[in-house]
């Protein structure tokens, strides 16, 4: 029993000085730019740029900002810091325990949350404005299921674009003065393509990401028409603001021309 007991406490003593090394390592944590992650390298978005990109999408209280690949979690806990809900998706725990304690550091514990998971097997579904610096194929395998969102949902990306999906708008953000950041914000559009009968007539309208074309048909007449739609706000080339309702359309004709309304009778 005696020699037993000699065997056992170097073990328990190996095991315990083991312990508190891998806990240590744990709270030194600290995240190098350019370490290797599953899908990208890890390199900050700085907070100038975060700012402009949450300006941009317009980020309020009332959002669900779900940020893709969040990395330290600088992101999430400034849309949290504007009263959003904000939901961090990263696959390294270390940086998921990291953000955490950032988070719980600026206070905002509550509203920020983080989850270590693959983005390309999440759901984000219910965010209202999605942020992420992926790389460009990143973007476009994600491109389907972002277009499948709500109409009106926002997405903005630091750096890197959707192809030849354009976006609404581009902005810039200066880092330390010198180097120039950008970044580019989307609004998933509603999906309008098909025929559009009206009291004076129908349009039949073809869509491209956000871009329109088509035709108006009206007493025996026919026109070219290009528009665009934001979310599900929906404007013309003839002068025409309407809004999308489902299957139906209402709006008014500008320059004296009234309301204006119509039903989607098929694709």
């Amino acid at each position: 029993m005696f020699a037993l007991q000699l065997l056992q406490r170097p073990l328990f003593a190996l095991l315990l000085a083991t312990a508190s090394s891998l806990s240590l390592a744990a709270a030194q944590f600290e995240p190098q730019i350019g370490q290797e992650g599953k899908d990208v390298i890890w390199v900050p978005t700085p907070n100038a740029l975060i700012d402009k990109m949450l300006d941009a999408a317009k980020v309020t209280a009332n959002d669900y900002v779900i940020d893709l690949g969040s990395g330290d979690g600088r992101t999430v806990i400034a849309a949290a810091k504007r009263g959003a809900r904000a939901l961090g998706i990263e696959y390294n725990p270390d940086m998921v325990e990291l953000s955490k304690k950032n988070a719980a550091a600026a206070g905002v514990s509550d509203r920020a949350t983080f989850v270590k998971a693959d983005i390309f097997e999440s759901d984000f579904s219910k965010a209202t404005v999605i942020t992420m610096y992926l790389l460009p194929q990143l973007n476009l395998k994600l491109r389907p299921k972002i277009l499948d969102l709500k109409p009106g949902t926002r997405i903005v990306s630091h750096a890197f674009t959707m192809d030849d999906w354009q976006a609404d708008e581009t902005l810039t953000a200066q880092e330390n003065g010198s180097y120039s950041r950008t970044a580019y914000l989307w609004i998933v559009p509603a999906k309008v393509e098909g025929t559009w009968k009206t009291p004076q007539g129908e349009i039949a309208l073809k869509q491209t990401y956000q871009m329109l074309s088509g035709t108006l048909t009206s007493g025996g007449l026919s026109m070219p028409i290009q528009g665009k739609v934001r979310g599900e706000q929906m404007s013309f080339a003839i002068e025409y603001d309407g809004i999308v309702k489902g299957n139906r359309l209402e709006g008014t004709i500008k320059g004296g021309g009234g309301a204006w309304a119509a039903t989607r009778t098929g694709k």
